[in-house]
């Protein structure tokens, strides 16, 4: 372990051993010395099968981790290559990087691209799969894109006008973020990937719309920088659990293991029907008692119109209720739905769970937020109505993650964060410091129907951070809720009202009719 900063020391410090090596050492420096911090390999050169050099630093990144830069070029053919490779093992989760590009100093950002890294910029709809990896800034990243989209255009163009007029339109927009003037594209070379040209004042002034870079890297090991501290308001990282074709595409799994088979229906081992299976009747017989299997709803996807299936699964949380938690994925087009539903009686009463958040392990808590529950953090004036990111079952730490998420992705696709002076710039960074608990919050949920849950560490002992109060819903909660409408009870005697009430009125009509006519033949 000792040697480990000895192999990978950061790129500042190679920076200042390689400034001293070339003035104190000029001539040893250049003949090709082993203690040089980049090393020197003979390689073959895939394009003319001629030997090459191949450059490769060993070198740490600050808040990342160890990678190895590799620079390939061949002297006979010129082909010259670039790429970057992590020098750690596979994280245990992967992890997705998404930063907001809002002004010009934002393209200065670096980058690192693994192997197994996608990119995405939902703006223009583009999605760049895994390739090789590389060691590069948001601005090199945009080039890289026009590089390789813009080479096969007269192709297309030929080809298949339609997706020659949508990439064209996808290149004029990363055109635009450059702000490179038709003249110098004319005049200068092209560029080799991930070459980033010094910025002329004609481009640092003109103006650049805002979009989002996303790295979603299955092996988590991909990286982009923030600025100042973690803390930064444009920059957001979280993990996730890799689906078992990702750790195939890893080499984490075999392809051929077996999956686990999955639970079989009671009526399926009595040789029932699938259309029976899928019975409401029988699946609301089913569902009472004990947690039962996963229930199959066939349906259309709401995207693209391609049939889905929408699966339900019933589940006890301890010491709360039953919740039914629904979850949609479409394979034709990718989208995907959860969402949480009460599945027991409406409560009586209301439910307000008050939180007082003193560490992380408070963000590792149970939650579940119904549609009908507000959440509100008075600290830094949040206030989500209810109805606001659905039903959601997940951690305390995930719910504020979509928080952040949902806000900074509409608020910053809007436009609306560049005429506030930065106020919601502000209000991101308190947000951040909420999440990575950097001092004491409180978290509200108040719901009226009392379908919402906040995970009790001491149960089923009192929590002495958490407090939860029962209210009496006003009349006004009732009238949102469709409650005051609602009868369960002693129902049938409204409509035998209504129909007397009826026969009623038929008779005075009659007899208000007879009257008239015998005072029409008494005259």
């Amino acid at each position: 372990m000792s040697s480990l900063p000895k192999l990978f020391p950061s790129i500042g410090d190679v920076a200042n051993e390689t400034q001293q090596l070339q003035e104190e050492q000029p001539s040893e420096f250049t003949s090709g010395d082993e203690d040089r911090p980049v090393q020197e390999i003979e390689s073959l050169c895939m394009r003319c099968r001629e030997q090459g050099v191949t450059r490769m630093l060993l070198t740490s990144i600050p808040f990342f981790r160890e990678v190895i830069v590799m620079s390939f070029r061949c002297e006979h053919c010129g082909f010259s290559n670039n790429e970057v490779q992590s020098a750690g093992s596979i994280r245990p989760e992967g992890t997705v990087y998404t930063a907001r590009i809002l002004s010009r100093d934002d393209l200065d950002r670096q980058l690192v691209k693994s192997a197994t890294c996608t990119v995405i910029i939902p703006e223009f709809e583009l999605t760049i799969p895994h390739g090789r990896g590389q060691l590069t800034t948001v601005e090199g990243l945009i080039r890289d894109i026009i590089l390789d989209l813009g080479a096969d255009q007269p192709l297309r163009r030929a080809q298949n006008d339609a997706a020659y007029a949508k990439i064209q339109n996808i290149l004029d927009g990363l055109k635009e973020i450059l702000a490179d003037s038709e003249d110098e594209d004319e005049d200068e070379e092209p560029s080799t990937p991930g070459e980033v040209k010094p910025r002329k004042a004609s481009q640092r002034d003109a103006p650049m719309p805002p979009f989002t870079v996303r790295l979603d890297d299955p092996a988590g090991n991909s990286f982009i920088e923030f600025i100042g501290s973690m803390a930064d308001p444009k920059w957001n990282m979280r993990t996730y659990h890799r689906t078992r074709e990702q750790n195939v595409e890893l080499g984490l799994i075999a392809p051929d293991e077996p999956t686990p088979a999955p639970p079989v229906l009671p009526s399926a081992a009595a040789g029932e029907t699938a259309e029976k299976k899928e019975d409401e009747e029988q699946i609301g017989g089913g569902l009472e008692g004990e947690n039962e299997e996963i229930y199959t709803f066939p349906g259309t996807c709401s995207s693209c119109g391609h049939p889905s299936a929408t699966l339900i699964k019933k589940v006890n949380i301890p010491y709360f209720k039953d919740i039914l938690i629904m979850s949609t994925n479409c394979e034709l087009c990718g989208y995907r739905d959860n969402e949480v539903k009460s599945g027991s009686a409406i409560s009586a009463q209301g439910k307000r769970i008050t939180l007082k958040v003193e560490d992380r392990d408070d963000l590792s808590r149970d939650i579940l937020k119904s549609e009908s529950c507000g959440l509100t953090i008075p600290e830094i004036d949040l206030v989500l109505q209810e109805g606001t990111l659905g039903g959601r079952f997940t951690t305390l730490e995930g719910i504020l993650d979509q928080v952040y998420e949902e806000l900074s992705d509409k608020v910053i696709a809007s436009g609306d964060s560049r005429g506030d002076s930065g106020a919601f710039e502000v209000f991101l960074k308190k947000l951040k410091a909420v999440k990575n608990v950097e001092h004491p919050f409180t978290v509200i949920l108040d719901d009226p129907l009392a379908n919402s849950y906040l995970q009790n560490l001491y149960a089923p002992d009192p929590d002495p951070n958490m407090e939860i109060v029962m209210y009496d819903r006003t009349w006004a909660q009732n009238e949102d809720l469709g409650l005051n409408d609602m009868k369960v009870e002693g129902y049938e005697a409204p409509e035998t009202t209504d129909k007397t009430n009826a026969e009623s009125d038929q008779n005075s009509k009659s007899n208000a009719v007879q009257e008239d006519s015998s005072k029409t033949e008494k005259s």
